[in-house]
């Protein structure tokens, strides 16, 4: 398996963590406490994950160019998507979506365009210093690739542990087909 082959495999995990931990949530349960709740995550998830993937295939956003910022009420900054939970507590209480297939739309198109990247992506390629002046060192791909990887497990797993605590008053973790 190529290294990008391996970090697809992450952002596949990524989705279906996603996908499985929604799907029978109810409006209130995606907006329901602690904050951020469920749908935010589930937004800003998608919104690192976009950036970062059409930073990296030098366009614009799907946020802006498939007008999503419209159809989430919200306006089309493009740095706009909570990044260093910069995102106060007041704009995470204004964000009400609960419009699940706009969400999970919304990820999926991510996730495709995610999964379009890595396919061009060859092993050669990961040691490749990014053109990111406001860090210092520059990045490699692979350094960004692993952040993206590690932001995006990290609210997977808030929002799984969220889902627990709203459904069963805690988490139990469910059997799992992957290993």
């Amino acid at each position: 398996m190529e290294a990008a082959g391996l970090v697809l495999d992450a952002f596949v995990r990524v989705r279906d963590m996603v996908q499985a931990a929604v799907k029978d949530l109810s409006p209130e349960e995606l907006l329901a406490p602690p904050k951020p709740h469920i749908s935010w995550l589930v937004w800003h998830l998608s919104r690192v994950q976009d950036a970062n993937f059409s930073g990296l295939m030098e366009r614009p956003q799907l946020w802006i160019t498939a007008g999503r910022h419209a159809r989430f009420n919200m306006p089309s900054d493009a740095k706009d998507y909570g990044s260093g939970h910069r995102h106060t507590r007041a704009q995470v209480e204004a964000f009400t979506v609960t419009d699940k297939p706009l969400l999970l739309d919304y990820l999926e198109a991510v996730f495709a365009q995610t999964k379009s990247y890595l396919a061009t992506v060859s092993n050669a390629d990961l040691n490749r210093v990014l053109n990111e002046p406001q860090y210092d060192p520059l990045p490699t791909l692979s350094i960004r690739l692993a952040s993206v990887i590690n932001c995006n497990t990290r609210h997977a797993g808030q929002i799984e542990y969220l889902r627990g605590m709203i459904k069963n008053g805690g988490w139990f973790p469910r059997e799992s087909s992957r290993v």
